[in-house]
This record gives C-alpha cells, sequence and structure tokens, in this order.
C-alpha cells in the first residue's frame, strides 16, 4: 500500500543501481556530476553566471560613488543617517551576490556517488533513541520494527538508548529481539556538561559507545521519529568501502505531510538536500545530519564522540572533517547520498517549527564561534570554502533583515537615503537580477529528492518559509553573540505537537508593529517614496504572514462537517509504506533567498539625477 501515492521505493535507488567495486586497485567513492546528465549544459551554464554577475552588477550600481546623496551643510546628522543607509545596501547587496553565487556555484559542482554493494561481514550496530514521557512509545515500536527488517551483509545488532530506563521499552525491546541500554543513574554518563552531557542526544550516544562501541565496526542511527527502509544499510555501506570515508547521510523528508507547516518545511529545506550537500560531495565533505546516517565508530572514537552541541550532528562533522586517518593520513571523508532511505515527522505546529529553525540556526552560530577558527590550520582549503559557503546562511539572513528593517525606519522616520539612481535603469538591473535568481531556483526544481512535493512545484511556499524565518534566525544570533547558555530540547512528536497561541508569533509581531508605525511616521512627516514604503508594507506582510496563516488554518479546522486534521506519519515497511504511525524530526536547510526578501534593496531612492 502507497499511501496518497509516493513512490518511496524509487526515491530510494536516486543514486542509481548497486555496482561492483572492482578489482586491483583501492577503491574510492566514485561520483557522478549532476550537469553531466543536463542536456542543454551550455544554457544551464549561461543561467548560473548571470545570475550571480547581474546581482553583482546591481550591487556596484547602487554603491557607485557618483549617486551617494549629497545634503547641505549645515545637515551634518543627515548625512550620518545617509552613511548609515549606504552601508546597509551595500551589505545587504554583497549577502544577495553570496547567497546567489553559492547557489550556482553549488549547482555547477553538485554530484552524486556511484553506489557499490557493501563489503561482506561487517558489524553494524543500529541505534534509535528515547525519551520517555516525550517521545510516544507507539513511535518508537514503529522505528524498531522496521529496524529489524533492516538487511545487510552481515550481523546487525538493534539498540534502543532509553533515556530513562523505562519498564515499558524494556518490554518492548524483549518482545522485539532489540537491545536494551540506559545511562540512566550513572553519574559519570549524566554530567553538567562535556561529551556526557544529562539531557542530550549526544550525551545518549557516547554513553553507548562507552560501554559498547568497541564490539562493532559502524553503527548505524535514525532520530525515533524515522523509520527506515528495508535497504538502508544496503544503499549506505558500500562507500564504506573506501579507508578515508568516517559517515554517510542520507536526506531528510516528512511523512507527516499533509499537515500544512510540515509541507512548507520540508519545501524550505529543497536547497539543502537537492544541491547544497551533493555540492559538498565535490569536497568529500557534506554535512553531517543526525536524522539518518552510518557512521565509522574508530573514527568518532578519535574526536571524542559525538560533539557538545545544540546541534550536535553540525559540530560532529565539522570536526571529523578536520581531522586525519591515522591509518592512511588523509582527511577524514563524508558521502551524501539522495536514497531517500528514511522517512521522519517535521514539525506539525508554527511553535515547534520556530523551535526547530532557533536549534538549527543557533548550532551554526556556536561552530562559528567556537570551531571555525580552528579550520583554516586544519582544513584543506576548498573543504573549508564549502563549508563557509554553508555555515554564513543562517548569519547572513539574520543580518540581512536587520539592515532592511534598519533602512526602511531610516527613511519613513527621518528621510534619510543612502544612494539616488535613475529609476529606469534601477527597475531594469534588479528585475533582471531577481528573474536571474528565481529562475536559478526553479532550474534546480528537477533535483528535488523529496517523494512527497508535486512533479514540476515551484517550491514557493520553502521559499516563502525562508523568508519568515529570518527574525528568528536574527533572535537566535543575538543571544549566541551576548552569550546566553542554549540547551537541547526534544521536539515533541507524534500527536503531541505543541499548540500554537499568539504568543507563538510575538517576534513577528513585534517587527510588524514596529513597521507600521513608522508606515504611519511617514505619511506624517511627509516621507512618502514610494520605493521604501513598498520594502516596508512587504516586510510588513512578511511579519503578518504567520500569523495569518494560523489563524486562517484554525477557522477552518473549526468549521462545520469538517473533521480537523490529526498528525499521522508514513511509516515505510517492507513491504511498502503505510500510514500508522504519528512521528516527529530533527536536521539542517539553506534555502535562495538571503532571508529578509523584502530587504534587498531598501535605502534606494529611484529617481532622476
Amino acid at each position: 500500500m502507497r499511501p496518497e501515492g509516493y513512490d518511496y521505493d524509487s526515491h530510494s535507488r536516486l543514486a542509481g543501481p548497486l555496482t561492483e567495486p572492482g578489482h586491483g586497485t583501492a577503491y574510492r567513492v566514485r561520483y557522478t556530476a549532476l550537469l553531466s546528465r543536463e542536456p542543454h549544459r551550455i544554457r544551464a551554464v549561461a543561467l548560473m553566471s548571470l545570475a550571480p554577475l547581474v546581482t553583482g552588477l546591481l550591487l556596484v550600481y547602487l554603491v557607485w560613488p557618483t549617486h551617494w546623496v549629497e545634503r547641505e551643510a549645515g545637515e551634518q546628522w543627515m548625512v550620518r543617517l545617509d552613511i548609515v543607509m549606504l552601508i546597509a545596501i551595500g551589505l545587504i547587496e554583497l549577502f544577495m551576490v553570496v547567497n546567489v553565487a553559492s547557489v550556482a556555484h553549488a549547482t555547477l559542482v553538485a554530484r552524486d556517488p556511484v553506489p557499490v554493494v557493501p563489503e561482506p561481514g561487517t558489524r553494524v550496530a543500529f541505534l534509535t533513541t528515547y525519551v520517555p514521557g516525550k517521545e510516544p512509545l507507539a513511535m518508537v515500536r514503529a522505528t524498531l520494527e522496521a529496524a529489524v527488517r533492516v538487511t545487510h551483509t552481515g550481523p546487525v545488532d538493534v539498540w534502543l538508548l532509553d533515556e530513562g530506563d523505562d519498564d515499558s521499552a524494556r518490554e518492548l525491546c524483549a518482545e522485539l529481539g532489540v537491545h536494551h541500554f540506559t545511562r540512566h543513574g550513572v553519574p559519570e554518563w549524566n554530567r553538567d556538561s562535556g561529551t556526557h552531557k544529562a539531557r542530550t542526544k549526544h550525551g545518549n550516544y557516547n554513553a553507548w559507545l562507552a560501554r559498547h562501541g568497541h564490539a562493532y565496526e559502524f553503527f548505524a542511527s535514525v532520530d525515533t521519529d524515522h523509520v527506515p527502509l528495508p535497504g538502508f544499510l544496503e544503499r549506505m555501506m558500500g562507500y564504506f568501502r573506501d579507508p578515508d570515508v568516517a559517515f554517510v547521510v542520507g536526506p531528510q523528508v516528512y511523512g507527516n505531510y499533509h499537515n500544512p507547516v510540515t509541507k512548507a518545511a520540508e519545501s524550505q529545506q529543497f536547497l539543502f538536500h537537492a544541491l547544497i550537500q551533493r555540492a559538498g560531495n565535490r569536497y568529500r565533505a557534506p554535512m553531517f545530519v543526525g536524522t539518518n546516517n552510518v557512521v565509522r565508530i574508530e573514527a568518532l572514537l578519535q574526536i571524542g564522540g559525538l560533539q557538545d552541541s545544540v546541534t550536535e550532528d553540525m559540530a560532529t562533522g565539522f570536526e571529523l572533517h578536520r581531522r586525519r586517518n591515522p591509518r592512511t593520513r588523509n582527511h577524514w571523508r563524508s558521502v551524501y547520498t539522495p536514497d531517500v532511505l528514511a522517512v521522519g515527522e517535521g514539525p506539525a505546529s508554527w511553535t515547534d517549527f520556530f523551535t526547530q529553525q532557533m536549534r538549527w540556526s543557533r548550532g551554526t552560530y556556536e561552530t562559528l564561534l567556537k570551531q571555525y577558527w580552528k579550520a583554516p590550520f586544519t582544513m584543506p582549503p576548498g573543504r573549508l570554502f564549502s563549508y563557509t559557503l554553508m555555515l554564513v546562511y543562517y548569519p547572513m539572513t539574520a543580518v540581512n533583515w536587520l539592515l532592511g528593517i534598519l533602512s526602511c525606519v531610516l527613511f519613513l522616520w527621518f528621510g534619510a537615503s543612502g544612494t539616488q539612481v535613475a529609476a529606469s535603469v534601477w527597475l531594469m538591473l534588479y528585475s533582471d537580477a531577481a528573474a536571474l535568481q528565481v529562475g536559478l531556483y526553479l532550474w534546480n526544481r528537477r533535483h528535488n529528492v523529496s517523494p512527497h512535493e508535486p512533479e514540476g512545484s515551484g517550491g514557493l511556499a520553502g521559499m516563502a518559509m525562508s523568508a519568515l524565518s529570518a527574525p528568528i534566525y536574527l533572535k537566535s544570533l543575538g543571544e549566541a553573540v551576548a552569550g546566553r547558555p542554549s540547551r537541547f530540547v526534544v521536539t515533541p512528536k507524534g500527536g503531541d505537537a505543541s499548540a500554537d497561541r499568539l504568543l507563538t508569533f510575538r517576534i513577528h509581531l513585534a517587527w510588524a508593529a514596529l513597521l507600521a508605525v513608522s508606515l504611519a511616521a511617514s505619511v506624517v512627516l511627509g516621507h512618502s517614496h514610494a520605493a521604501m514604503r513598498t520594502w516596508a508594507v512587504l516586510a510588513t506582510a512578511i511579519s503578518l504572514a504567520p500569523v495569518v496563516v494560523w489563524l486562517s488554518t484554525r477557522a477552518a479546522d473549526r468549521a462545520p462537517h469538517r473533521p480537523r486534521t490529526r498528525t499521522a506519519a508514513t511509516t515505510p515497511t517492507s513491504a511498502g509504506p503505510t500510514a500508522t504511525t504519528p512521528l516527529h524530526p530533527d536536521g539542517t536547510e539553506p534555502a535562495l533567498a538571503g532571508g529578509g526578501a523584502p530587504a534587498q534593496t531598501p535605502g534606494t531612492t529611484t529617481g532622476e539625477n
């Protein structure tokens, strides 16, 4: 049975058929460039070249010295505001150039690994975790039942890492023939910080590693809300024939796809899983994603286990990619396969979505602040370049939003203007740049790995989710810079999704209120430039969008004779997926536009010189 026609079988073989590794020379992972499959390569390369070029021309035109605003001698305070506006305009457009160039670069270098059959006899532990009271036991059952059906050419032991030493979990493990492990009540495995930090995913895994890791060569893992397909190990383990491969990861997709928030959340991750991770294959360093993966235990033990971070997967992958395999003296490598090998659960409410985005962005900031400075001395240049492009997404989006709002406020309240350009030229360059950026995004939709999004879908919901996430990223950035402690939060799963209320949108409502007051002030003060008011209105619309969607969904759910939507997951089994079990997820995502979409060129006064 295939609910709603989702073709998981085909999407579990996107990288192609399994091949033999060959004989005679040492095996290395081989790759196929995505661009090599494109019949109109010249047209594609032209699009990838023109998009960043025209965006760069727009930047140069806006900040060209002859376009700077001139003031009378007695208006020094306005001159200072104009300078702030000019700097804001320059940074916003610079970030946009970086963002578009990043997507174009990823499109050019993206590649898929050539799958090979696994080496027989390798000993694998298949792990998932359980937090009693936070995750439904029915969800754990679905994951474990699927895990014991996973096929492999060697011995596989399935383990449940139980944070609470729950009696029901023990009984479930005994019923299914699954190994049970808990660190509950062991002080050395439940510390306030570090490798064995209490109430964290990495602390749970590291305790298991300390006790049982020596008995296995590899461990495979999925989050509690992710149900593995039977071919999970068959499609991932072959790449470990390459002795320098430290881990293999797959894409994250959401089985509870009927939920509108979940649909948009999966669409938001399109560029990361369909393109950015594939570009990481070019540098042998796609990012570690904790939702579904296989790890070489020897490599993980070399860095002391999973790293202490609110996003332990990103921090762990970054640390591994700085280190060398002591056997070969080569840097550790990783592989991203586009094969969909596990189906999880996405955030089913705005509260959970914002919490997810807050945690992912905060983890990125922690990596930048605590780990990135070590990379120039220990990481190959190409790999450092790839990581830099991935890591700057969240801070650029956050700062873009702040600068865009600042520009709107400075004009609407004070009439400040950073640059004065001809309206016709500005409109031509801006419309061309925007069209090329959207065109590049839509062209890449052909590489989508999601089995849920309809073929030909433009992914507009995902672009919108990226834009309205910018205020969340800014709040997270402020907390990281201020040094406020972060904590690991277990995302509610199954039918326990967090309830939304008006307070959920307090950050967005605060920005909307600021912009609304500023627009009203511009009417009173006579600062009536149409372009600047348009930016402010658009930013206000973005701020209010999640509130409007929430209210409309709530009203629709309360309408008479209409059943309330229930959260259910798509649970793949050996006979095909069946919709039975509640689910809910974790993992990481960049989109095309650099966050505060309405803040791309505020502060530009269009008019004739």
